[in-house]
């Protein structure tokens, strides 16, 4: 199995203990944090538990039946696997109002391994040793979880590592 959107986390999971959202009215939108060509995914307050999520919303109308149907496999997916290095999945539904598909997943608050590459170099100084073995050991064992079902990453890089203090 193919698979693009798998991100790994620094963090341990957590779960949801109340009733799933049926809408983007029972969040509310905190900041944006980042787009692409069929999606953009936003840091989120639950309104039901007060608990802060990632919510990516994918916009179906412009996507292909093919892509409308790879989309939902990948939420099947994403939603079978339990691991603690792998960004964990809480709900999905698709939003009438915006005709999106959302998937809700733990919200990682350190940003991604790109980020911190990136405050790094401008700041001339290095992430320290016991950070990268960390980032590393996270990475490989997400990616062996991964290998093990069968699944293949086909989006490696470092924006798609996430870093959390939560673990």
């Amino acid at each position: 199995i193919l698979v693009s959107q798998f991100l790994f986390s620094m963090s341990k999971a957590r779960n949801i203990n109340c009733e799933p959202a049926k809408s983007l009215n029972d969040f509310k939108q905190l900041a944006l944090l980042g787009e692409g060509a069929y999606s953009a995914v936003y840091k989120v307050l639950r309104l039901a538990d007060r608990e802060i999520y990632a919510l990516k919303k994918v916009k179906l109308p412009s996507l292909s039946d093919k892509e409308k149907q790879n989309a939902l496999n990948e939420v099947r997916l994403l939603a079978s696997i339990r691991h603690e290095f792998i960004v964990s999945y809480k709900e999905a539904f698709f939003d009438d109002k915006t005709r999106c598909l959302c998937i809700v997943t733990e919200y990682a608050d350190s940003g991604d391994l790109f980020q911190a590459i990136t405050k790094a170099q401008k700041a001339k100084t290095h992430i320290p040793e016991n950070d990268v073995w960390r980032y590393i050991y996270g990475m490989l064992h997400g990616l062996k979880a991964l290998h093990d079902m069968r699944i293949l990453h086909r989006d490696l890089k470092c924006a798609n590592v996430f870093l959390s203090m939560i673990g």
